[in-house]
């Protein structure tokens, strides 16, 4: 966090966290008055990952109903009870069939993987970012440095993650066999071994980096058109990071499907395959999901897909960049007291 030395006293002499140091009086406003969008140059990593840690948290428990009825969409050779054609529709069957709750298990996991994994995501991603565009463009703002520093931040980000992915899709599934995310834990790793928790990594990974890539490109471009002054601006915020989202994740839906198969190992799709033992590998993945849907099949729950990625990403950046200007202003405001 950088600030300017000698006695600092109010918000007009504190930097913004992404852009140059403002206009000490050109903006008009009282330097002794609280301004609301100044933020530091760069916030410390606890805050980072303190802020990151809140938004995946908030991310995933908003939108875990909405999940739920992505991974069952993107079931190959679902039970007949199990079709759904509409997100709305899928949810109130769903709960009048299974259980009001049914939507939810499985969330206690996923709140579990979040917290450190979006902590260290979004904390690599500021950092690298920061390297990366003093590196490539010295000044302003780099796309290839973001996504780059996006990237990085998404092998950290799935490390956590991935475990959390597969427990997670299981108890969605329909008809699942595990009732709590303890006894999925154990039933995998006493039938399939340490390795059934990655099986799916190296294909989350190349979902993901492209995924990242996308998003945070197109948030950071977004954010300079909408909001090139940098500012905490919660509406461009909301705006950039739904819409970024929401394009990456239609991009990538062919991966997300081929992941879900990897993680739910489902065995009447695997069975209509010929495929004996589990299924591993992404070109295995695409050639089953080719093999038993045809093109079509690779975009199998697009539109829930998207649907759960768009106010995600939008939740996940303002809840983010609340907590990151609120937690530095804090910090701010406790060191100028001193």
């Amino acid at each position: 966090m950088e600030l300017r030395r000698g006695g600092v006293g109010s918000q007009a002499a504190v930097r913004r966290m992404d852009g140059d140091s403002r206009d000490g009086g050109g903006g008009g406003k009282d330097a002794g008055s609280e301004d609301y969008e100044n933020l530091p140059t760069s916030a410390s990593v606890s805050t980072h990952m303190t802020a990151g840690a809140l938004a995946g948290i908030l991310e995933h428990s908003v939108m875990y109903p909405v999940d739920s009825v992505k991974t069952r969409m993107q079931s190959l050779n679902p039970d007949p009870k199990a079709r759904y054609t509409s997100i709305y529709g899928a949810l109130k069957k769903i709960m009048r069939t299974e259980g009001f709750w049914r939507p939810l298990r499985g969330i206690n996991v996923m709140i579990m993987g979040a917290g450190p994994a979006h902590a260290m995501y979004f904390a690599c991603y500021e950092n690298m970012k920061r390297t990366l565009n003093d590196v490539f463009h010295h000044q302003g703002n780099s796309h290839l440095a973001n996504g780059i520093a996006g990237s990085m931040a998404t092998l950290l980000h799935d490390a956590v993650m991935n475990p959390a992915e597969v427990v997670k899709q299981r108890l969605q599934m329909y008809n699942s066999q595990h009732r709590s995310a303890l006894s999925c834990i154990g039933a995998v790793w006493r039938t399939e071994g340490l390795g059934a928790f990655y099986r799916s990594y190296t294909t989350q990974l190349t979902m993901n980096i492209p995924f990242q890539s996308i998003h945070f490109i197109t948030y950071e471009f977004l954010q300079e058109q909408v909001n090139p002054r940098r500012d905490y601006n919660p509406q461009s915020h909301i705006i950039s990071g739904g819409l970024a989202g929401a394009l990456a994740a239609a991009a990538t839906t062919p991966l997300d499907v081929c992941k879900t198969l990897l993680n739910t190992q489902e065995n009447v799709a695997l069975s209509l395959a010929n495929v004996s033992g589990r299924l591993s590998g992404m070109a295995n993945a695409f050639r089953t999901v080719y093999q038993l849907n045809g093109l079509a099949g690779y975009f199998k729950g697009i539109q829930a897909r998207v649907v759960y990625q768009m106010p995600s990403t939008a939740i996940s950046w303002s809840v983010y960049e609340f907590f990151k200007y609120f937690l530095t202003k804090h910090q701010l405001e406790n060191r100028t007291l001193y």
